[in-house]
């Protein structure tokens, strides 16, 4: 149950598009408060709450430097949701062909008839 209880906590993370952008920048590099809230029009303590919901998640951490506190992209996370996801890539994929399989017919089926050298 840990394993799913960590990727309920990652995808309930990941819902947000706030989060996803801190995550985003993250990935650049470490981040105080006041750095992530800037292309924002939300306020730093907003932002504090969209970082504690990824720091429960185990997607970030966070830690002081001198009068700073940074954060920081753990992916491991992150790697485990990807996993899961990736179980499923096969049934996509068998989707899609059956899907392109299905147009190619109906494309088949509507197209005129060519017609012959000659004919009015």
């Amino acid at each position: 149950m840990k394993l799913s209880a960590s990727l309920d906590a990652t995808f309930a993370a990941l819902s947000d598009p706030t989060r996803r952008a801190i995550l985003a920048r993250l990935a650049k590099g470490d981040a105080s408060v006041s750095e992530l809230a800037e292309p924002f029009d939300i306020s730093q303590p907003a932002i504090s709450r969209h970082l504690k919901v990824l720091e429960r998640a185990g997607l970030i951490t966070r830690e002081a430097d001198a009068q700073r506190r940074l954060s920081r992209l753990q992916a491991k996370p992150l790697g485990v949701a990807s996993e899961w996801l990736e179980r499923y890539r096969a049934i996509w994929e068998g989707n899609f062909q059956r899907l392109d399989a299905l147009l190619d017919e109906l494309q088949r089926k509507t197209k005129p008839a060519p017609k012959k050298k000659g004919a009015r």
